[in-house]
């Protein structure tokens, strides 16, 4: 059996004197989608900032294909196949959308292969390429948010960390962003996704593991979470 893509080891991180995790553990197969559930400030955000390195790991360890990761710089993390879609997109708001694809691919140097992959974001996402030379901070909130999958698409990651992409979007363009997230994972992606609508997120995850207060609770299978009563009590409504 193969090894996971991800494994956190007794991840924790502190913010100031507040604990925000503590000691997770947590594995990602190649080819999963994995869901973290949770209240609001249960630590799934800081997870994936902790996975990404944008802020500091206070004990633990994070391994990535085999690889300590835990005191990479972000942008080797990047380098390594590490996406990371943002909670509220960070989309660059006065550069064009073709400026946001092209800053995605900063740690590469191809600039054929960057080339066709902006073009394979556009078929993936038509609304995008009809706005190419459009500035990001007039698109909806719906297209900003398939820019900002686009952009982390465009460093070729094998792991997309997705933070509540479905945050304030109308529920047409829920389902159509959620389309997508399963068109990528036929495609092979591995995406360890964040996600406020618990019940979607595991209708479209393999696995999912329950964050309260900084410490995984509950982990299982989606389908088994879906149905199980604390957790439908809980956060599924």
């Amino acid at each position: 059996m193969l090894p996971p893509l991800l494994t956190l080891q007794k991840l924790s991180v502190n913010y100031g004197g507040i604990q925000a995790l503590q000691a997770i553990d947590l594995d990602i197969n190649e080819g999963e989608i994995v869901t973290l559930i949770g209240a609001n400030g249960a630590g799934k955000t800081t997870t994936l900032r902790a996975i990404s390195r944008i802020i500091s790991i206070r004990d633990g360890c994070i391994l990535y294909s085999g690889q300590n990761i835990t005191r990479q710089p972000a942008y080797k993390i990047v380098r390594l196949g590490i996406a990371h879609s943002p909670e509220g997109r960070r989309i660059l708001a006065r550069q064009t959308v073709l400026d946001n694809l092209q800053l995605g691919a900063y740690t590469r140097t191809d600039r054929l292969g960057i080339k066709a992959d902006i073009e394979r974001q556009f078929l993936t996402f038509p609304r995008l390429a009809e706005r190419r030379h459009q500035l990001a901070g007039t698109l909806s909130g719906g297209e900003q948010q398939m820019l900002a999958i686009a952009r982390a698409l465009m460093s070729r990651p094998r792991l997309l960390l997705l933070d509540e992409p479905s945050l304030g979007l109308a529920p047409a363009i829920v389902r159509e962003i959620f389309g997508i997230i399963q068109t990528l994972h036929t495609a092979g992606v591995t995406i360890l996704l964040v996600e406020q609508n618990a019940t979607l997120a595991l209708q479209y995850a393999d696995r999912g593991y329950v964050l309260e207060a900084g410490r995984i609770t509950l982990s299982g299978a989606a389908n088994d979470l879906l149905n199980d009563d604390q957790v439908k009590k809980a956060y599924l409504g």
